[in-house]
């Protein structure tokens, strides 16, 4: 999948099919849609394109509100290049972006630009300035353009709608089982391997720490995971915290990630990991001492539950 950031680089004078969304998480509901629109590609036989906003427009319109993201934008885009997506087609959400009528974002992006054929949308897009354009507003359109739309239907679990606030919600409540149901694989968080305090080398507990740069998951605490060394595909069982270290005095959220039966020199590459199974919310401890025994406890206990799931 090729990653194109704005509209002056679009870089194919073809036509394609295209999909419009915020994608977080790429969940079971976005992977609908995405089947959908790898089906369009090869009936029509163009190239499939989904196109998403940075920032998100609820961030835009709200930044002190807007829920944490279910995923980083690498592990984004790594999930729908999977999905066999041909091109994810990033557009800045700025005041300008955002005062544009309904009717010009379909003239001058959808025709003009991308000249599309075919079109997918939620079953609850709006778009354009005032959110005045829908389902019916793209229609009428694309009778006049000649391009088809086509409108997904919502996929449920459990009686309710699959969404990425559901997930979250999920995740805030350490309900791993149910988020990984939601999203159709483990909860993943990526990021390039960072220099820390050395705080767990000095524990007996070497660990290596993600970036999460602007990324602030909806989970905290303590968890079995799984973690993938993207360059060189080696796979680790380990434990992991995913908090503030409130008995060093952190203050800042940090994912550590202890490997159990192995030392990897890991810094400078990109891990992967995956939740497998929570085991406790993050505790301040009354001393050092007490950190390392819970410390050592976590690792018995993650050990424990990935080598029964092998």
């Amino acid at each position: 999948m090729q990653l194109i950031r704005g509209l002056n680089n679009w870089p194919i004078d073809k036509p394609c099919v295209a999909t419009i969304g915020n994608f977080d998480g790429v969940h079971l509901g976005h992977q609908s849609i995405v089947n959908q629109l790898k089906k369009a590609s090869s009936t029509h036989q163009l190239p499939s394109c989904v196109i998403s906003f940075e920032p998100l427009p609820h961030e835009f319109f709200s930044p002190d509100q807007h829920a944490n993201r279910l995923h980083g934008f690498r592990d984004k885009i790594q999930t729908l290049s999977a999905l066999g997506v041909d091109y994810f087609l990033l557009l800045k959400f700025d005041e300008p972006f955002s005062e544009q009528s309904a009717q010009h974002f379909i003239e001058e992006t959808l025709h003009k630009t991308l000249n599309i054929k075919h079109l997918i949308i939620g079953d609850d897009f709006q778009f354009g300035k005032g959110r005045q354009g829908n389902f019916d507003t793209l229609h009428q359109a694309g009778q006049q353009y000649g391009f088809g739309v086509e409108q997904t239907h919502t996929v449920s679990l459990g009686g309710s709608r699959i969404s990425s606030t559901r997930i979250r919600k999920h995740l805030a409540q350490s309900e791993l089982d149910q988020a990984v149901s939601l999203l159709g694989r483990p909860y993943r968080i990526s990021g390039r391997v960072v220099h820390g305090e050395k705080v767990g080398r000095q524990l007996g507990f070497p660990t290596a720490n993600v970036a999460l740069k602007k990324h602030r998951p909806s989970l905290c605490g303590v968890f079995a995971v799984t973690a993938n060394v993207e360059e060189t595909g080696i796979r680790y069982n380990a434990v992991a915290n995913l908090g503030e270290r409130p008995t060093v005095g952190g203050r800042k959220l940090l994912l550590e990630v202890h490997m159990l039966d192995a030392e990897p020199d890991l810094y400078g590459q990109h891990l992967q990991v995956d939740f497998q199974a929570f085991l406790r919310g993050e505790q301040k401890f009354n001393s050092l001492d007490e950190l390392k025994q819970a410390i050592s406890n976590d690792a018995a206990n993650a050990s424990r539950l990935l080598n029964a799931n092998t």
